[in-house]
């Protein structure tokens, strides 16, 4: 079967981007990489994003003659087409508990997202935070502290080793690094094992050597 294709965003600004491409590289699942400017005024860049998906938007991933978009549903599709690396847990309940937060992640937390967007390049840094993102923050640390304690015994990641929670939060360890957000220690101890990860590494050093400015996610 041809190798894995996966259209993203910049790695500086694209969250949802991250999260698939994490999942596949901690992984060790070989992909090729198309990386489409975003925002930007060039129509050729919008070109490209729709000849991967008509939906017009990044994440994409080809496997040969199938296309599949949304981070979280290429993440379950990874882990069907890869069962052997064990994106979700093999216990009933843990990998119900696993999808309940990656779709609570996937549809929830807007107020973190709007005030406290992704951006690697930021000078690490508190902002005003509104009253909504604060409740959002401590119900992220409320779930990474649950999973921990009940799944986390394997290893050091939300359900002991890497799947496909830590690739759907991943993005907001960077939002909690960035924000200079004050956690607890166990969130701290959650989220260097995230920095520690060399795929994560590998995803900020790419984003932090991009030129590409986007102007209204400069002004957070």
């Amino acid at each position: 079967m041809a190798a894995l294709k996966l259209a993203i965003g910049n790695k500086n600004y694209s969250s949802w981007s991250m999260r698939p491409w994490l999942a596949l590289r901690a992984n060790d699942i070989p992909f090729a990489e198309t990386v489409i400017p975003l925002y930007t005024d060039n129509p050729a860049d919008k070109e490209q994003i729709i000849s991967f998906s008509r939906a017009g938007k990044v994440p994409v991933l080809v496997d040969g003659d199938l296309t599949v978009w949304d981070s979280l549903s290429i993440i379950e599709y990874i882990a069907e087409r890869y069962p052997e690396k064990k994106l979700w847990p093999d216990d009933v309940a843990a990998r119900a508990h696993a999808r309940s937060v990656c779709a609570e992640m996937h549809s929830g937390f807007m107020a973190l997202r709007n005030e406290c967007g992704m951006n690697l390049h930021r000078p690490v840094g508190p902002v005003p935070l509104s009253a909504d993102a604060k409740a959002n923050i401590a119900r992220v640390q409320e779930i990474w502290r649950e999973c921990r304690t009940r799944y986390g015994a394997g290893g050091p990641f939300l359900f002991g080793r890497f799947g496909a929670a830590d690739a759907m939060y991943a993005p907001v360890v960077h939002r909690f690094r960035t924000y200079a957000i004050e956690v607890t220690p166990e969130t701290q101890a959650y989220m260097d094992t995230m920095l520690g990860l060399p795929a994560f590494q590998e995803w900020t050093k790419d984003g932090l050597a991009e030129t590409l400015v986007i102007a209204k996610f400069e002004t957070m």
